[in-house]
């Protein structure tokens, strides 16, 4: 269902911000590429350009990575004491909400999710996740050592570990949320003391070159955070091979993921990799269907079905399937599908071109194959890359719409009987393992079930839900590494050993 509701009016800001060509940051200064190319950033709900970014080449990566190289080794970012660092990362947080607007509007323009959604959650969860990452700068110790080595007289030791940033950190982010995102890369990085080089991803660069003015307004020194923007091929690339960068923080999809860590491992880099997914979601005879519907259908069409943890396989056992299955497909009929700056818009356009070929031939693929659609399946509207959310019936497992990530409005519903060893089988039955859910009013069963599925995050009764204290991550070909939590400052402090001779 599409909408006709007037759209958002821009903000005088976010006009002038897209209407003049945008320029990165280097070295604290605002750059255009040294090629001095340009590409087209596009609207997704109408597919006209909007804006321009600097096509960055492997130069612009290199005088990025020399400017987080000096700034780490001589600069203020790693001299000041982590309460002053954490007062700059607190105010990052606190810039974001005043320019609230601003960012939702760009999202919303973007990546052409509903604006309602972006003021709420992506920009809202950035804020309080530099402010979360804030409260850690003063907390990232060592520890002292007992030792056991054989008594020597008059010899005593003092051991202890101290936690030291890695360095340069090379951070590449896709485009599904590509604000939130961001947030999640530079929190902790900045909170660890490390410096940064961030490519945004071509697709939707203009909230993260926003995010720079924020961060410079903040105070943060020059050097210790640079942006840029470009292609995979010719500036993500060589920033993940580039010897001078000590991490790699990559986020999206297990192919180039792939290629990152082959990338890296030239000189044995550091790499984190959050990546697909093809999330099992399990519903069971005895779920609150008054929950459990409406949360599986959020769990597959939240930010148009383009989340990596996405509730895209849906089992429902035999007893309750038809009815789960007739409220998923009502909810998705009665969706109001239009531009992000519809206030009313449910659901917004894919990302690209790109991007809706992609989900269409998956679409196509599952008619090929026999598969059924209980709601969906067609192109919504005559421009942009809308696509109708879809449930998809009679699937088999050899099917690609089961078996492969579509990154779209489109989930899968499997009949099973029995909440046995043959159910968790199809729910592992996957190369990736990034999320999860299970509907059930039986603690003991879900807790049992949450235990076997081989994800780094498992929903009970409930889905998508984050938090800046919660790690997120995958198993299997899901990635390496965690976001989020205390468990994520692993990816971004070494640990040294410190022993003394106390003769």
């Amino acid at each position: 269902m599409t909408t006709d509701a007037p759209l958002v009016e821009l903000l005088p800001n976010v006009k002038a911000f897209i209407g003049e060509k945008r320029k990165m940051l280097i070295d604290g200064k605002w750059v255009t590429a040294k090629s001095g190319e340009f590409f087209e950033v596009v609207n997704p709900a109408t597919g006209e350009v909007i804006a321009h970014a600097p096509s960055g080449g492997k130069a612009d990566v290199d005088a990025a990575v020399a400017a987080a190289k000096r700034a780490f080794e001589s600069g203020p970012w790693g001299k000041i004491t982590p309460a002053e660092r954490g007062k700059i990362i607190w105010r990052i947080g606190d810039l974001i909400m005043k320019y609230q607007e601003e960012l939702a509007q760009l999202e919303a323009l973007d990546n052409g999710k509903p604006i309602s959604v972006a003021r709420a959650a992506d920009v809202v969860l950035a804020a309080e996740l530099f402010q979360y990452m804030a409260g850690w700068c003063t907390k990232l110790d060592g520890r002292v050592l007992n030792l056991s080595v054989p008594y020597t007289p008059g010899v005593e030791y003092h051991a202890y570990t101290r936690r030291e940033p890695v360095g340069v950190v090379a951070q590449i982010i896709p485009w599904n949320f590509p604000l939130l995102m961001a947030a999640w890369k530079l929190g902790p990085a900045l909170a660890s003391g490390c410096t940064v080089v961030m490519k945004l991803a071509e697709e939707t660069p203009l909230s993260g070159l926003k995010l720079a003015e924020i961060m410079q307004e903040a105070g943060v020194p020059d050097g210790a955070v640079n942006i840029i923007t470009g292609f995979g091929e010719t500036c993500g690339a060589p920033l993940a091979a580039h010897p001078d960068v000590a991490k790699v923080a990559f986020t999206g999809s297990t192919e180039v993921g792939k290629l990152i860590a082959r990338a890296a491992s030239n000189d044995l880099k550091k790499v984190t990799l959050e990546l697909g997914g093809k999330s099992p979601n399990i519903i069971l005879n005895d779920a609150d269907l008054n929950i459990a519907i409406p949360s599986a259908a959020n769990a597959i069409f939240f930010n148009h079905g383009q989340c990596c943890c996405a509730g895209s396989r849906l089992f429902i056992q035999e007893g309750v399937y038809d009815e789960v299955v007739a409220g998923i497909a009502e909810i998705a009929r009665n969706m109001k599908v239009g531009p992000g700056l519809d206030p009313t818009t449910e659901m917004g356009p894919l990302v690209s071109q790109v991007q809706f070929d992609r989900v269409s031939g998956f679409l196509k693929s599952g008619i090929d194959q026999g598969a059924s659609f209980a709601a969906g399946g067609a192109r919504v509207g005559d421009k942009g890359y809308f696509v109708a959310p879809t449930v998809i019936t009679n699937v088999r497992e050899d099917m690609k719409v089961y078996q492969e990530e579509i990154f779209g409005p489109v989930v899968t519903a499997t009949r099973f009987k029995d909440a046995d060893d043959e159910l968790l089988r199809m729910a592992n039955d996957t190369i990736y393992g990034l999320g999860g859910g299970v509907y059930t009013r039986d603690i003991s069963k879900a807790h049992k079930i949450a235990a076997r599925i081989r994800t780094g995050t498992v929903w009970i009764n409930t889905y998508n839900i984050f938090d800046a204290s919660m790690p997120f991550g995958g198993f299997k070909q899901s990635g390496w590494g965690r976001e989020m939590g205390v468990e994520v400052f692993n990816n971004y402090l070494e640990t040294k050993s410190v022993c003394v001779g106390l003769g």
